[in-house]
């Protein structure tokens, strides 16, 4: 794990698999968030856990099990987890489980104890669900295909990034469904919906989701989840993407992209957008 400012340089690191046991560090991680006691929340979607961090890297806290996956309707193992927040008022911690689950799982962020989960549209998740029949013109899926972001507003709404189901679904923070917007539904491959982060401002004016597949940011109006922008293309340039996989925002509204594939970096942007 490495500490950036603002400007690019290293602040710290830590994480040693050469000197750690594969249960102190977080190996193969996926999906960081820093909560509002500053402290880090990593997933290992291979390996089926999340990890809780100090700031320097002490480890608090493990949600799963190592390399132990028993289906998206278990309450203490977790499959393939890919994103985290924490709610700042009660704190929940909100998981987006779904490289092998189909679910999104929220815990109680100090102790570590299940609370509830749910499925696509709020309903119970389902693993023997097929998609052979799915496509591009067809009605969404019941289930999700790989949940891959989550991040929760000011006003409780929690929205959830659904990668190869290639669309953004909304709901209350106890699982009741609000609404959904597909994304590109004719992406194929790994889908349009990676990442989701929200503007600064009090009303969080702007929703802007990360698409690693068309290689692009979107921009929505979060009240309505109408598209009313994008930028980036795929390439190696600046600007330009190769699989935007993770991303953040901060106070002051710049963007953070980090890249999965031969990018291998992260670029920050200032965005503005006007209906």
């Amino acid at each position: 794990v490495i500490e950036f400012d603002a400007d690019g340089n290293v602040v710290q690191g830590w994480g040693d698999p050469s000197t750690q046991d594969v249960s102190e560090f977080p190996r193969n991680a996926h999906g960081l968030f820093i909560d509002h006691e500053d402290n880090v929340w990593i997933g290992t979607f291979r390996h089926h856990r999340v990890m809780k961090f100090t700031r320097s890297g002490q480890l608090l806290m493990t949600i799963g099990e190592y390399d132990n996956n028993r289906g998206s309707n278990d309450t203490n193992f977790l499959g393939g987890p890919a994103g985290i927040w924490v709610d700042p008022e009660d704190n929940e911690v909100f998981i987006a489980d779904g490289y092998r689950n189909r679910r999104v799982v929220v815990y109680d962020g100090d102790t570590g104890d299940y609370l509830r989960h749910w499925g696509a549209y709020g309903e119970v998740p389902d693993d023997s669900y097929s998609y052979a029949q799915e496509g591009p013109e067809g009605s969404p899926p019941r289930q999700f295909s790989t949940v891959h972001g989550v991040v929760g507003a000011n006003d409780g709404l929690i929205y959830v990034a659904d990668r190869r189901g290639n669309r953004i679904q909304v709901f209350q923070q106890n699982g009741e469904f609000v609404m959904e917007k597909i994304i590109a539904p004719e992406t194929l491959a790994s889908g349009s919906a990676f990442v989701i982060a929200l503007s600064p401002d009090d009303n969080q004016e702007w929703l802007y989701l990360a698409d690693g597949t068309n290689h692009k940011v979107w921009i929505l109006h979060r009240e309505d989840l109408e598209i009313v922008g994008q930028f980036g293309r795929g390439g190696r340039q600046v600007g330009q993407f190769l699989r935007p996989h993770g991303m953040g925002i901060d106070s002051h509204g710049n963007l953070y992209v980090g890249e999965a594939s031969t990018g291998r970096r992260v670029q920050k942007f200032t965005v503005s957008a006007v209906r």
